[in-house]
């Protein structure tokens, strides 16, 4: 089956973005949803300040890993972001990936997410096979880290 996913907008919140991923990550955990709940951020920043903060954002992903970080979505580089000064838009993409038998637990979750606390105030956005946007989500949804 393909894949759905459901795009959210949280400006520059970064707290309520960290607690849409916690939410997200405490599903896969609590449903053993690994590889059919997957989740990836897009920071945009400013153009101007893009050159400047992309390169303490390495040097501080080098020593992130030391640390007991959480995940590797690349919260480092929105934290030393926000630290310059620059506000980051702060997208999260979920992409959902059930195989044809689960079409229900897939339906479900689709009505579940958006829904949801940390996720309804987002202004959530949902991207099927059928939507022109799907080809350009899934590349960027793929290009990112």
């Amino acid at each position: 089956m393909a894949y759905s996913f459901l795009v959210f907008d949280f400006g520059t919140n970064e707290e309520v973005a960290q607690q849409a991923r916690h939410r997200i990550e405490g599903w896969k955990q609590g449903f053993r949803l690994d590889k059919k709940l997957q989740l990836k951020f897009d920071r945009k920043e400013a153009e101007a300040k893009t050159d400047a903060s992309s390169k303490p954002a390495k040097s501080d992903s080098k020593t992130k890993p030391a640390s007991k970080g959480k995940s590797k979505s690349g919260d480092g580089s929105g934290e030393v972001a926000a630290s310059d000064g620059a506000t980051p838009d702060i997208r999260m993409i979920v992409r959902l990936d059930f195989s044809d038998h689960e079409k229900l637990s897939h339906q479900r979750w689709l009505e579940r997410i958006p829904r949801e606390e940390p996720f309804a105030a987002s202004k959530p956005k949902i991207v099927g096979t059928g939507d022109p946007e799907f080809n350009a989500t899934s590349e960027l949804f793929d290009s990112l880290d």
